[in-house]
């Protein structure tokens, strides 16, 4: 029987309150989760389903259902990725696509979860310059941002595809910015007596925290990375290490540039990170209840590159280089790209260099995200890794 430990779960202070349409929407969303619960076992949902139901929910889910997730001049959003801040993240991107492009004899780009566009905007107009002329495919779940992609893309007239499925084999460059930490992840917590819990969900107002032994299988995962810390909780991504399993299948030669806020292990579980990773965005609001505004409000994870360094080399793909976001963009030219969008406008130049200022910063993006490359017969070093490469501390 799993145990509840939270009655009610307390909206967090400053979030901004629902419109009709978002009220009307969200209790669609809780009252279709709560029909899943009822026909659970003990009514107790791994935290992995819930977290699935409320981004990916055909209709329903946060990424599928047409919220503003980006910011645009109507609407502010819910957040803001590194592709919106500034062109000259795409451009330096583009440098180490390139390059793989050529290394691997191919011009396909495959972009997952694209967002609003902007960073396939950059790339194609880069790679251009550079005398590519790419074939982008995107594979995007959410119909909403689909159309807004389109309707950014289609001014470039590149031969840019939109799909639903993975391909079967692929030669080129792989993307996925910020895709990782979008999973759904397991949710555990080591007890007072050094056994292992699951935490899940189960009925509240609209929901509560649950949890109950951890299978065998979580438990040995568990265990294999991080010792019994009484009280201690975290979450595993057991779906990231999957799709790294997967790449390695379809990836016949060319390599993944993953994109992602999250740390080695080392540093992913250590004593005093006790309550994990989970946060949630909505409205440039960031906190860290996943259990209210399902469907309405993004939920991550930070990512275990250690687990996904290792995954990736169980599926028999090299880890070509890992690092920093702020190492990662200096070596690949951001410095010089950025020189070229310089703005004539005072007021534009303060943006573009607070927006430099962002990505860069150990304070801001450019410690916390990191930048790994998996390959497959493909010839290091590559360019973004050339000073400061990290993979010894995987």
């Amino acid at each position: 029987m799993p145990n509840s430990e939270v009655p009610t779960i307390q909206i967090p202070a400053g979030l901004p309150a629902l419109d009709v349409n978002s009220t009307t929407h969200y209790q669609n969303v809780v009252a279709a989760i709560q029909e899943k619960l009822r026909q659970q076992p003990d009514r107790f949902m791994r935290f992995e389903t819930y977290m699935d139901l409320a981004l990916y929910a055909p209709g329903l889910g946060y990424y599928v259902a047409g919220s503003q997730k980006f910011p645009n001049p109507d609407t502010p959003g819910d957040f803001t990725t590194a592709p919106e801040l500034t062109p000259a993240y795409g451009r330096a991107l583009a440098q180490q696509i390139a390059q793989v492009l050529r290394l691997s004899g191919s011009n396909h780009v495959l972009e997952f979860g694209a967002g609003s566009g902007a960073l396939a905007s950059s790339i194609i107009v880069a790679l251009r310059e550079m005398g590519i002329e790419p074939q982008y495919t995107i594979i995007e779940v959410s119909a909403e941002l689909r159309e807004r992609q389109g309707e950014r893309l289609n001014r470039l007239e590149a031969d840019v595809q939109w799909r639903d499925k993975l391909p079967r084999h692929f030669e080129g460059c792989v993307v996925a910015n910020e895709v990782l930490d979008a999973m759904p992840v397991s949710v555990f917590r080591w007890n007072e007596k050094g056994q292992l819990m699951e935490k899940g969900v189960t009925m509240g107002t609209p929901f509560s925290w649950a949890e109950r032994p951890a299978s065998t299988k979580l438990t040995e995962t568990v265990r294999s990375r991080m010792p019994p810390l009484p009280g201690y909780t975290s979450e595993v991504n057991l779906r990231a290490e999957a799709w790294i399993d997967s790449l390695g299948q379809w990836l016949q030669k060319g390599a993944a540039i993953i994109v992602d806020y999250g740390f080695p292990r080392h540093e992913y579980y250590h004593p005093q990170r006790a309550q994990g990773t989970l946060m949630c965005h909505f409205r440039h609001h960031t906190h860290a209840e996943p259990l209210v505004y399902a469907g309405l409000q993004d939920i991550t994870a930070h990512v275990d590159f250690t687990a996904i360094a290792d995954a990736a080399v169980k599926a028999k793909l090299d880890v070509l280089g890992y690092t920093s976001q702020a190492r990662f963009l200096i070596n690949s030219g951001f410095v010089e790209q950025l020189a070229q969008t310089t703005k004539p406008d005072a007021v534009d130049q303060a943006r573009l260099m607070a927006s430099a200022q962002t990505l860069l910063s150990e304070a801001e993006m450019g410690e916390l995200f990191k930048v790994m490359v998996l390959g497959r017969d493909i010839d290091p070093p590559l360019i973004g890794f050339e000073r400061g490469d990290r993979r010894h501390r995987l």
